[in-house]
């Protein structure tokens, strides 16, 4: 992935991975891994199922007050150097 990036001549921000105002996706994980505690599948097809089931109950507004503040949020990072 970052090859393709570089070779398109893309800039690249790297920042920590597990930094939730910069990945929106962190707070579904969190959500997943909440849910699967709860549900306490006793294998593995079962957390499977159990998350495919959680991520199919998250609704769209979800998805877009995830997302929204997005740019914003790295218009600071950006200005404030890192």
């Amino acid at each position: 992935t970052l090859e393709w990036l570089q070779d398109k001549s893309l800039n690249v921000l790297e920042w920590l991975s597990k930094s939730p105002d910069l990945n929106p996706i962190e707070h579904v994980w969190r959500d997943l891994k909440i849910a699967g505690q709860r549900r306490s599948p006793s294998n593995l097809t079962e957390l499977e199922r159990i998350c495919r089931e959680e991520w199919e109950k998250h609704p769209k507004y979800r998805w877009a007050k995830l997302v929204a503040p997005y740019p914003r949020r790295l218009k600071a990072v950006i200005t404030a150097k890192g």
